[in-house]
């Protein structure tokens, strides 16, 4: 994402979510806990927009995915999205189901890790939005469930069908966006969709404080690694090296490299600036 904006300015009032950013980590907060932060048509656009202006910001160097209340989110609001949906027309329905896979690449694409909190439920878009973070610490709490064909629609909505695959196998996914079973967090943890699993009540504070460490490193070097684990899932070997290649060496033309070097030399912590 481009560092240069045009000459709408950056705005603090976003009506579906709350956003703070602090020493460099961003929180998003998902806040209708009266329906376990179900998603409305606002609240996917205020994502998709939010996740651009932070892009933008060179302040943003990790940001937190979490959800207010009983639970993470519980997917598409079933009265403001599924009943509204049932009046569109073709055209209007791609543009909605465009819009929500724009989310995803958002988080995807972001050049910033992005850590999912996760406690209670995580559910339909919900269990999307997890699976598209670069690292999703949970509590014991947390149930997954991807919903999509309990409301006869393709399990492979925003995404799910290519990144479930690479987080967990094939036939994991395969069971979890056919069936849309709910997997609570030990089986969870099992099968690899799980990065961290907390104590009780601990999802957002071990995700802050995952948060505070990536913010604290080399956030270039993130950047970069976040952008190849997405880049070569589709490459072939000759492609993913190649790239590989330019990256690094692009990297090392940088502060960090040089920065931690003399760091070695002098026998002190390096003094990462993201450059």
């Amino acid at each position: 994402m481009s560092p240069f904006t045009g000459s709408v300015a950056r705005t603090s009032d976003w009506h579906h979510l709350r956003c703070t950013v602090d020493d460099g980590v961003a929180t998003i907060t998902l806040a209708r806990p009266e329906k376990l932060n179900a998603l409305t048509f606002g609240a996917y656009a205020d994502l998709r927009d939010l996740l651009a202006e932070l892009s933008r910001e060179r302040s943003v160097r990790a940001l937190v995915l979490a959800g207010e209340g009983r639970g993470f989110c519980s997917g598409g609001d079933v009265d403001e999205i599924i009943g509204a949906t049932l009046a569109m027309d073709t055209a209007q329905l791609l543009d909605f189901n465009r819009m929500t896979g724009q989310v995803v690449r958002a988080v995807r694409e972001c050049p910033f890790p992005v850590i999912a909190a996760i406690h209670g439920v995580a559910a339909g878009a919900g269990a999307v939005l997890a699976l598209a973070a670069d690292f999703r610490v949970a509590d014991p709490t947390a149930r997954f469930a991807f919903l999509f064909t309990r409301v006869g629609l393709s399990g492979g909505d925003m995404g799910a069908a290519y990144l479930l695959p690479r987080v967990v196998g094939l036939g994991h996914a395969t069971r979890l966006l056919m069936l849309g079973e709910p997997v609570r967090a030990p089986e969870a943890e099992r099968i690899g969709l799980i990065s961290e699993l907390t104590e009780e009540g601990s999802a957002d504070e071990a995700a802050r404080t995952l948060a505070r460490r990536l913010a604290e490193g080399p956030a270039l070097a993130y950047a970069q690694t976040k952008a190849l684990l997405t880049a070569e899932l589709d490459m072939p070997l000759a492609a993913s090296v190649e790239l590989d290649a330019s990256t690094q060496a692009l990297l090392m033309n940088g502060e960090d490299y040089a920065e931690f070097h003399a760091a070695f030399t002098e026998k002190r912590p390096p003094k990462w600036r993201g450059r």
